[in-house]
């Protein structure tokens, strides 16, 4: 009576126990591997020496609190808005200190702005940027908006985009949801 139950279990009973002596080996494995390690470290000490290459925050000259203090000559800080880190840039405004004379942690910046916006800083803003907030909308905000948009007003922020800030990013998202929507 519990043969026919015994037998259709042996399948699964030595899948278990081959899985389980696969791990067990696996686990040995890894002790020895770890063993070897340390011994080699006692050995041969592994040396504290620093890359060239390594730079940390708090190894720049006029590091203040943990990294928030000056750049260093010849970096700009605009660098950290540029390519894939656009999609977290917000405002031109600068940054202001609090009563205690420190400043806040540094939050990404826009990406430069080009020769054109810098020559001609009053340009009017559309009616569709006025109401979408546009120049505090980040990459990622923007985007989210966008399919509620029409292409008259989507032409309206590109232009708008490339006569002042001419961030890449934000023209390239524009571009594309202008032809998607062309497409349709």
């Amino acid at each position: 009576m519990r043969l026919p139950k015994t037998i259709l279990m042996y399948p699964m009973t030595l899948a278990c126990q081959a899985a389980h002596m696969v791990m067990r080996f696996q686990q040995n494995l890894a002790e020895l591997v770890i063993k070897g390690d340390s011994t080699l470290e006692s050995i041969f000490p592994p040396k504290d020496e620093k890359p060239e290459w390594a730079t940390f925050d708090e190894d720049l000259p006029g590091a203040i609190d943990g990294g928030h203090g000056a750049l260093p000559e010849g970096v700009d800080g605009d660098r950290r808005a540029e390519g894939r880190f656009a999609l977290y840039s917000v405002s031109d405004a600068p940054e202001a200190s609090d009563s205690k004379g420190v400043a806040p942690p540094a939050t990404p910046r826009p990406a430069r702005q080009s020769k054109k916006s810098a020559r001609n800083p009053a340009v009017p803003q559309p009616e569709v940027a006025a109401e979408l907030d546009y120049p505090t909308l980040t990459l990622a905000q923007l985007r989210a908006r966008l399919q509620t948009l029409t292409v008259d007003e989507l032409e309206a922020l590109l232009a708008y985009e490339q006569a002042t800030k001419a961030r890449a990013p934000f023209q390239t998202l524009l571009t594309n949801r202008i032809t998607r929507a062309n497409a349709k």
